[in-house]
């Protein structure tokens, strides 16, 4: 398993457009991917693989998520999503 933090930097976090496009790019991954989040009200894990899961974390534009990889290709996985994360998921 390989995990990284990593800051959502997109203005509006992490709603419906910017969501579908991390499901999107996780679901090229054969690996198991979640990511795990905390704010003020709650902490928990989502599965970046499922766009409601991925909304219903309610990440906001500033925070911080740890994305965690476990499979065939983790490292692989990793990258790319840290990248489109720090890319601004097309925003």
């Amino acid at each position: 398993m390989v995990s990284k933090k990593v800051k959502v930097i997109n203005p509006s976090g992490l709603h419906l457009r910017p969501a579908g496009i991390l499901c999107n790019k996780a679901m090229n991954y054969k690996s198991l991917i979640t990511f795990e989040y905390q704010d003020k009200d709650k902490t928990g894990t989502a599965n970046a693989k499922s766009v409601l899961s991925v909304l219903g974390a309610c990440v906001k534009s500033g925070e911080e998520i740890e994305l965690c990889c476990e499979g065939e290709d983790e490292q692989e996985a990793l990258e790319a999503l840290v990248q489109a994360i720090e890319n601004g998921l097309g925003e």
